[in-house]
């Protein structure tokens, strides 16, 4: 069982707000956006999270599609299979949640995989904001719906001018 002192944890800036950041020799644990205002973005960044770190500004600052990270998220095997497929979702598109049981290969699996998506404690990293309502709408998002808006405007801006 791993103590809470053995993870590195950073806070960074973004356009959407800080971000904890928590991982460890065996890989990112979690990247999830906390909306505390008296959280100080960390002024240095433990040797274990300065890839990560490097690679999430990258990709806000509109240079980075694709992320290449050790990962190692706790959750059932279940919610391990279906973050495997979120991460099967390139950069700039979207999928339902029934693409998602499908891909997993059982369609009435639909609310379970989106109560693991829900759970994905490696935001933007395992792309969970890339699932969307099978009409498109914009569904539920653990960092916020506006946060979610805004992570698909800055992946694909010429297709979700009007739609929102």
């Amino acid at each position: 069982m791993k103590t809470e002192e053995m993870i590195a944890v950073a806070y960074i800036d973004t356009p959407l707000g800080n971000l904890e950041i928590k991982g460890d020799e065996n890989g990112l644990a979690s990247v999830l956006f906390v909306d505390k205002d008296d959280q100080e973005v960390s002024e240095i960044i433990p040797v274990e999270l300065q890839e990560t770190v490097r690679q999430i500004r990258e990709y806000f600052e509109g240079k980075r599609t694709e992320f290449i990270l050790k990962l190692a998220p706790q959750g059932t095997d279940f919610q391990k299979r279906v973050w495997h497929e979120l991460l099967k979702i390139p950069f700039g598109k979207t999928f339902s949640y029934q693409y998602i049981a499908n891909q997993l290969g059982d369609p009435k699996v639909i609310r379970a995989a989106a109560s693991a998506n829900g759970k994905n404690p490696i935001s933007i990293i395992i792309p969970c904001h890339r699932i969307i309502g099978k009409d498109g709408s914009l569904t539920g998002y653990a960092g916020g719906l506006h946060r979610k808006k805004w992570l698909l405007e800055h992946e694909n801006p010429s297709s979700q001018k009007t739609l929102f």
